[in-house]
Order: C-alpha cells, then sequence, then structure tokens
C-alpha cells in the first residue's frame, strides 16, 4: 500500500440489518481519499473490515453517517471503542444526521465502567475528549484540507433525515446514494462523479426476502416505498455521467437463486457504462486505474 491510498473498499455490502449463516455483512465503506480515512456507515462487521482492508484502527479519522437505521449505525460506538483500545490518540471527528449525538452519548453511558475503568488502569486518553459529532443537514458539510462534503435529502421514508453523500478532492469524485427510493435530484448531485455508489435492489428476489424475514406485508411496503431497482440505480448513473456505477446495499444480497449475472442484466437495461457489483471487502481503484486486488468489473 501506498504512503498516500487512494481507494474505495466496500466493507459491508448488504441492505438490511439481518446476518444469515455465510452471508455478507450490512452497509459500510471505507473512502481513502486526500490523505484522509474516512469511514462511511457503521453497520455490524465495520471494525473487522476495516482490519481486514489493512486500516490501522489507530489512524480513524472521519465517519460519516447516512441515518440512523441500525445496518449503517449499529457498530459505530464499538468502531470507535475498539480504535481507542487499540491505541488511538488522535481526535475522530462524526458527522451524522441529527441524533447522532445523541446515539454517542448513551453509547458512552452504555460502557461508562469499561471506559472509566481503562482510563484509570491503563492511562488512556478520555474518549470523551477525542470524538467530535457534527450533525448536518442537507448542503456542505465540511471543507477542510482540499476535502469537501456536500449532503443531498434523499426518499427514504418514514425516515427524514437520510442523505446521499459527495466526497471531493483533487478533482477526484465519489459519491454515495445512501438508502433511497428512485430520487432523480441525485443524478444532479452526482453530476460528474467518478464513483457512484448506490443502493440497488433486484424485484425477482423480494418475495423470497419477504417469506425468509417475516412480517411480509409490511416489510415488503417498506422495500418498495425506500428502496431503488438495480435498473432505477443505472438511470441515476446514465443522466449524472458518472464514470463507474457500484451497486452497492444489495437486496437482497445472499439469495442462492441470485448471482452478479442478475445484477448486471438489471442495470444493463438503463446503464451501459463501468460497473461493480458490490460484495464484502471489494476494492474500487479511483482515478481510473486498476485496484491492487479484488476489483471486479463488468
Amino acid at each position: 500500500m501506498s504512503a498516500d491510498p487512494t481507494r474505495l473498499v466496500l466493507l459491508g455490502s448488504k441492505g438490511g440489518p439481518a446476518l444469515r449463516p455465510g452471508g455478507p455483512w450490512p452497509s459500510s465503506s471505507l473512502l481513502e481519499i486526500g490523505g484522509r480515512t474516512i469511514v462511511v456507515d457503521c453497520g455490524l462487521g465495520v471494525t473487522r473490515g476495516l482490519a481486514d482492508a489493512g486500516t490501522s484502527l489507530k489512524t480513524l479519522d472521519l465517519i460519516f453517517i447516512t441515518h440512523l437505521h441500525s445496518d449503517h449505525v449499529l457498530e459505530l460506538g464499538p468502531l470507535i471503542h475498539t480504535a481507542w483500545t487499540a491505541g488511538l490518540a488522535t481526535p475522530v471527528t462524526v458527522f451524522g444526521p441529527p441524533g447522532t449525538g445523541h446515539y454517542w452519548q448513551r453509547f458512552c453511558q452504555a460502557m461508562e465502567f469499561d471506559i472509566e475503568i481503562r482510563i484509570a488502569d491503563e492511562g488512556r486518553p478520555d474518549i470523551l475528549d477525542m470524538v467530535s459529532i457534527v450533525e448536518f443537514g442537507e448542503g456542505r458539510v465540511m471543507e477542510e484540507r482540499g476535502l469537501k462534503v456536500s449532503a443531498l435529502r434523499v426518499d427514504h421514508p418514514p425516515v427524514t433525515d437520510c442523505f446521499a453523500l459527495r466526497f471531493e478532492h483533487a478533482g477526484q469524485c465519489v459519491v454515495f446514494s445512501a438508502d433511497t427510493a428512485f430520487f432523480p435530484p441525485l443524478a444532479d448531485f452526482a453530476k460528474g462523479a467518478a464513483i457512484l455508489v448506490h443502493e440497488a435492489m433486484l424485484e425477482e428476489g423480494i418475495e423470497r426476502l419477504v417469506a425468509k424475514t417475516g412480517n411480509g406485508a409490511r416489510l415488503r411496503e417498506h422495500l418498495l416505498a425506500s428502496h431503488s431497482f438495480a435498473g432505477e440505480a443505472g438511470r441515476i448513473a446514465t443522466n449524472a455521467g458518472v464514470g463507474r456505477l457500484v451497486l452497492n446495499h444489495l437486496i437482497p444480497a445472499d439469495d442462492p437463486e441470485i448471482d452478479e449475472a442478475d445484477w448486471i442484466a438489471a442495470v444493463r437495461k438503463t446503464w451501459a457504462g463501468d460497473l461493480t457489483i458490490a460484495r464484502d471487502g471489494l476494492v474500487v481503484a479511483l482515478g481510473g486505474t486498476k485496484a491492487a486486488s479484488g476489483e471486479e468489473t463488468a
């Protein structure tokens, strides 16, 4: 790995919080750009995913949470706490929607015994002094050391504070759709991006997923109202003129009757450009160079 790596790693590729034997992990991504180590969403498995990607938890820098559904935020506290026990000694800034600060406060309260005894017994710095929480809305989120981050409120009912994120540095741009139904304004937000990471749902797997998970009618209603089919993600990518579309947050992600060819067939109806279908640990290179390992394109 270079001293200043530039890459996207899809740490967790499935949509939804449920885990099944042999299946992928929920949503989280690593973006290394401009010398920053950026984590986007913190579903279960994010900490192990970062370690498997060769990232020292001591370098944890910026964390962005798109919304507060559990498959995006459940391991936020444990990630930071584990980095702290691994020797984190530099500040971490967490950017998230309204309610993120409340989550962090309650997590630290739940872990109060462990935090206090490690400070006293092991001489660790106070974790509360090391973490800053910035709650954001639509528009510019941050601009620092050449890195610009912007947010767009997307359509993910019943969650109102759900935001797509656009990261820009030195002419490179990566956009994450977050969870969203088909949302045409996202195309303007992602205009000209090198990579658009967009959630995707495959129609033929919905009924089997609903039957497997339970609460059929209500779950089906939520999925159809709040998420995008693969072809709709392709339409956004086409209208935005992005360099590469990455289908992520896959629903369903662990159906044995669905493979990568099914996702490709679904999205090729609306997107003819470079394409990556997510899987846990997959590396996607930025800047048009070939990834060192694990990258798959179609």
